[in-house]
């Protein structure tokens, strides 16, 4: 009987110790429930913003009541607090802190408030105005609740310097205008001269295709008459070039393969006309019948 007193007693025991919570878990459970309470209160936040921007356009409240339904949700807590800015290599920085600043201090000076609801926020507007430099390609602007803002800008790529009425500015592929550029602080590009030649830039490219050798004795483009093209080497002749991307292009190739074979840059020419199909007119440096380069002389310098 004794024996079956202490068996019974040891499990009644063992019941007690299995619903005994361990003090490290116990410890750990305010902080769990916490987080778990973040969490939901972001999650509901969320719900909430997405729900007073469905509310305005479905249901075509007014004006006055979508902002209080957005004001609603920054008082919960979800007011911007700051911003990222993603993706910038070349853009002065600046240009976009103007942007955001002034959008943020729009929306928050229409509260009455020093910092804005996410809700309240246009971020189509800053996009919008982002989009109007010649170096955003694209911009995404878009909530990071519970207090950020993240501006992600796609830049252009510089591929030309365009030179027109004195003036320099970097060019992309396709011709728009990314910024101006001081002379003194000219980027290794190529340069297109004249009204237009931005606009032409890709044109150029595919000229200039199948004559890789050439490209890389170029030293500037001029858009002549909004026609045509005359390209500038580095050994300082011209090249004039027909009209019509097709009729340029397979001039440029023909010039190519001869120079190749006969050396024609670099020999002290002036210019090679190759505007008539099929025919080259070179331009002499000198008055007819003058050699193109001086015969060294046979006399050794006097010594002094």
């Amino acid at each position: 009987m004794a024996a079956r007193m202490r068996r019974g007693s040891g499990a009644k025991t063992k019941r007690k110790s299995s619903n005994r919570v361990p003090a490290k878990i116990a410890k750990r459970l305010p902080v769990d429930q916490a987080r778990a309470n973040k969490l939901a209160a972001l999650g509901f936040a969320s719900f909430l913003v997405l729900m007073a921007g469905a509310a305005a356009i479905a249901l075509d409240i007014p004006a006055k009541a979508a902002f209080e339904a957005g004001e609603a949700v920054g008082t919960a807590g979800f007011r911007v607090d700051g911003y990222q800015i993603v993706g910038l290599k070349h853009m002065d920085r600046k240009l976009i802190d103007a942007v955001v600043v002034d959008e943020l201090r729009n929306a928050a000076s229409a509260a009455g408030e020093t910092k804005p609801a996410q809700p309240l926020v246009d971020v189509s507007a800053i996009r919008e105005r982002l989009l109007r430099f010649g170096w955003v390609k694209d911009a995404r602007v878009s909530r990071r609740l519970p207090d950020t803002l993240v501006i992600d800008i796609v830049e252009r790529t510089p591929s030309a310097l365009w030179q027109d009425r004195q003036q320099l500015a970097l060019i992309d592929a396709e011709g728009v205008v990314l910024d101006r550029v001081p002379v003194d602080k000219m980027p290794d590009l190529p340069l297109v001269i004249g009204p237009g030649a931005n606009a032409r830039a890709s044109e150029l490219k595919t000229i200039l295709a199948d004559a890789p050798t050439l490209q890389a004795q170029l030293s500037s483009a001029t858009w002549v008459g909004g026609r045509r093209w005359d390209l500038s080497f580095q050994s300082g002749e011209t090249v004039a070039l027909p009209e019509g991307e097709q009729a340029a292009r397979d001039a440029l190739t023909r010039f190519a393969k001869a120079d190749r074979s006969s050396s024609l840059l670099g020999r002290g020419l002036v210019r090679f006309d190759l505007r008539i199909p099929g025919k080259m007119t070179v331009r002499l440096p000198r008055a007819p019948g003058e050699a193109i380069m001086p015969e060294p002389s046979s006399q050794a310098p006097a010594e002094g």
